[in-house]
């Protein structure tokens, strides 16, 4: 249904908004969004996000958040990005979706699915999460799957979920590692109407942590294409 595989000479404005801003994004993150190519650009057929150590408004740190909110979102669909994730304390790529309605219901009425969380202190284990009302932050609903050798920023790997009305599936290179149900949730089954995919990396917050000594900059996430099936 839609497909980007970054093989133009620059980020499609027609496909991505390159969100923009330093406020913590409600999770006490580090980074300042910048809408430059040094954060987001496109090289050698990839998306490549790139964390760096700078100062920009606010904040120590610049990435890029990049959103499909108001070009495209879809219900129901299997959804999938092939991607190498960064490596690093306090580093924390994701791919992942929020309900198109979220700025007239507000977070997490609207819902969120993650398809793909790493946080740099877990190098074998990516994150799979619904977050909704009465089940959000620390008490999102979700699974993590670990690799059987080595650590993810080591290569591409295939992030993917499925999504019907009664159910999500999370896989990584083809493997189902979780499945949700309606009847899994202590709150409000939310996923009912059009979400929208976003790709970023953080820098800190709860979750991840700061950056300490170990952590070297810049950081690049690569993506070799984002897409989406009926």
């Amino acid at each position: 249904m839609w497909r980007d595989e970054f093989d133009g000479p620059a980020l499609d404005p027609a496909k991505w908004v390159r969100e923009t801003g330093g406020d913590g994004w409600g999770n006490a993150e580090l980074e300042f969004y910048t809408d430059r190519a040094e954060n987001a650009r496109i090289e050698d057929g990839h998306l490549v996000v790139v964390a760096r150590q700078e100062r920009a408004g606010n904040r120590e740190y610049t990435s890029a958040r990049l959103k499909t909110q108001g070009l495209a979102a879809w219900r129901y669909a299997r959804v999938e990005a092939r991607i190498q994730v960064p490596r690093g304390q306090g580093l924390w790529p994701a791919f992942w979706m929020l309900g198109d309605n979220c700025d007239k219901v507000g977070w997490p009425e609207c819902g969120e699915i993650d398809i793909m969380e790493n946080i740099g202190r877990e190098p074998t284990l990516v994150h799979g999460t619904v977050h909704g009302p009465g089940y959000s932050g620390a008490q999102g609903v979700g699974a993590a799957y670990e690799l059987p050798a080595g650590a993810f920023a080591e290569g591409f790997h295939v992030y993917a979920i499925e999504w019907e009305p009664e159910a999500i599936r999370w896989y990584v290179d083809g493997a189902l590692y979780q499945t949700i149900a309606p009847r899994d949730l202590p709150g409000r089954w939310v996923y009912d109407h059009p979400f929208f995919i976003i790709v970023n990396v953080a820098v800190g917050g709860h979750w991840p942590g700061s950056p300490d000594e170990t952590t070297v900059f810049p950081q690049v996430m690569r993506v070799d294409y984002v897409r989406v099936y009926q």
